[in-house]
């Protein structure tokens, strides 16, 4: 047999590793041995040239090419596969993913140069269609007893009419990724891993309850899948569970192998990210996530608004009171990254109440606040009933929202452009210190703050970091009662302890003859002496008549937390 199929992924990033076309490998392994060794991936990402992609793909001299669809990439991805088309016309294509699933039909009647579409899960649905197609003569027109058998599939008859056979939930467990080579293909970048499939909510603007309740794996197979992905140098991994605590003895369960396997069996530094219900958190969870070790969790939960009509008009069950109080006390745990959520362009929000829901997100003081804009997938709720859920939307991918009856076009701009500032001086971690000084002093809200920067600097995408410091700096300092040489100190140390160049932009440097006498009397004391293997910044501080210095592991990329260690003496103690 000399067939080939070629699965294929275009990532958002070289740093994501999609498990989708591993998964799908291992689903061949299981069903379809016989066709395994025939099987190549070729994993690219949407900044790449398509060109070079076509070329890859060719290399292997397919029959059989199938994507993973998502809305980051099923644009680039229809119009790879027209250049595929052009260069191979005997090939077959087939598409599957969440981003064809539930409008597959349309694009199976809109994009010729696609021959199937596999909708849901494709473990044990895409071995049949390969059993099917590759040993069948007529390949673009399957018999009726053949495509039957085929749970999901969307393809044309003989008669050029499209037919759809509803997708199922496979009855077995899944086969894990791993056995099909995913390990070597993560190579240091972010490995994805799942638990579970399915969730038990129905959120109108999601597609995660459309996938039926939740199913949850055998965990002495998740137990050995996590030390080998935490052993294969992967950056972080991140479980794919849709609400991960769900079920919250599932969740403890792993939590406490996590903590019981780190620095063992698991290697110190790995980080696993997961995706919670903030409100549902137990004292054993509690208890457990107080325990890990600085940076081995990162917890991303969604608030997605504060305002009540809001989240029983997207049918999102939250207790508000109970989410806040629970991320606070994560927060003052210390040892975690808090990511949480908010969505503008969701009903009955209008820019005031978003507003307040921003200030109150603000205030839990989580390590990133992720201002998101709505998107209408296909096979959402909101997407389905235009008239429960009206509002105008991009008709290409990723379908984000332009206006609602609660929010203009005006406001969704102002909203993009508070992002921007949001992302760069909030998110990035930089300014923390700086930005916690001003607020608590000129009196305005987070929002106010970050909007009015926003007007005044512009978008920062192309700025160096050192004219967006300048940019920062003349703003704050413009804003009542604050004091320019506390802002330009605090600027000062929020560069130090998150850039290990230990260098300070032109905005911060000041020419001072003091410097050389502590430079030196740091150099020889005993106890701040610069360390072999390590690289020094420092600057005084008028403000307080000190001096600062970080010393930065060079072996190291960043700080576990995002931040280096700031030090800091009375310039008396060495002056005088």
């Amino acid at each position: 047999m000399e067939n080939t199929v070629v699965l294929c992924v275009l990532n958002s990033k070289y740093v994501h590793a999609s498990p989708a076309p591993w998964c799908l490998k291992a689903g061949i392994k299981k069903y379809a041995e016989e066709l395994y060794s025939h099987v190549k991936i070729v994993e690219a990402n949407i900044n790449q040239s398509l060109i070079d992609i076509v070329e890859r793909i060719i290399l292997e001299s397919p029959t059989i090419i199938g994507f993973s669809c998502y809305i980051w990439n099923i644009n680039l991805t229809l119009t790879l596969c027209a250049l595929l088309k052009e260069r191979l016309p005997n090939i077959i294509i087939v598409l599957g993913g969440p981003e064809v699933s539930y409008c597959a039909k349309d694009v199976l009647k809109n994009n010729k140069q696609i021959d199937y579409i596999l909708a849901g899960e494709g473990e044990e649905s895409f071995p049949l269609f390969l059993k099917s197609i590759l040993f069948h003569d007529e390949k673009k027109y399957l018999p009726m007893q053949s495509y039957k058998e085929i749970p999901g599939i969307c393809g044309h008859d003989v008669g050029n009419n499209i037919y759809q056979i509803a997708s199922i939930t496979p009855k077995e467990e899944i086969p894990s990724p791993l056995t099909s080579g995913y390990i070597d293909a993560i190579n240091g970048r972010i490995a994805y891993y799942e638990t579970s499939r399915g969730c038990p909510y129905s959120c109108a603007y999601c597609l995660s309850g459309n996938c039926g309740k939740p199913r949850y794996f055998d965990l002495s197979t998740v137990f050995a899948d996590l030390i080998k992905l935490a052993n294969s140098n992967a950056r972080t991994i991140k479980f794919v569970d849709r609400t991960f605590n769900a079920n919250p003895s599932h969740a403890n369960k792993i939590f406490r192998f996590i903590l019981s396997s780190y620095g063992k069996e698991i290697p110190s530094g790995t980080c696993f990210h997961c995706e919670i219900a903030g409100d549902i958190l137990n004292e054993e969870t509690f208890s457990l996530l107080e325990q890990m070790p600085i940076g081995a969790i990162q917890l991303e939960i969604g608030i997605q608004s504060f305002n009540e009509k809001t989240l029983d008009a997207v049918k999102r069950k939250t207790n508000i009171n109970t989410l806040q109080s629970n991320i606070k006390r994560l927060v003052s745990m210390g040892n975690m990254h808090i990511h949480i959520d908010l969505i503008a362009g969701l009903p009955f929000e209008n820019l005031d109440i978003f507003i307040e829901s921003f200030n109150k997100a603000y205030e839990l003081k989580a390590q990133m606040l992720q201002l998101g804009f709505l998107k209408l997938l296909h096979g959402s709720e909101m997407r389905n009933n235009p008239n429960d859920y009206p509002c105008e939307y991009d008709k290409l991918a990723p379908y984000e929202v332009k206006k609602t009856p609660w929010l203009s076009v005006k406001d969704f701009d102002l909203l993009h452009l508070t992002e921007d500032a949001l992302d760069r001086v909030y998110n990035s971690g930089r300014f923390h210190l700086t930005i916690d000084y001003v607020l608590s002093e000129s009196g305005l809200s987070p929002f106010e703050f970050y909007s009015e920067f926003a007007k005044m600097a512009g978008k920062g995408q192309g700025i160096p970091l050192d004219d967006y410091t300048a940019k920062l700096q003349i703003f704050c300092a413009s804003l009542p009662n604050i004091d320019k040489e506390i802002l330009r100190d605090l600027l000062v140390r929020d560069r130090f302890s998150t850039n290990s160049s230990g260098r300070l932009p032109e905005c911060l440097n000041r020419k001072d003859s003091r410097m050389i006498k502590v430079t030196n009397w740091l150099s020889i004391n005993p106890k701040t002496k610069l360390q072999k293997g390590l690289r020094r910044g420092i600057a005084l501080l008028y403000s307080t008549n000190t001096v600062c210095w970080v010393d930065y592991d060079l072996t190291k990329d960043k700080p576990v937390m995002g931040r280096w260690k700031l030090n800091e003496i009375s310039l008396d103690v060495i002056l005088n």
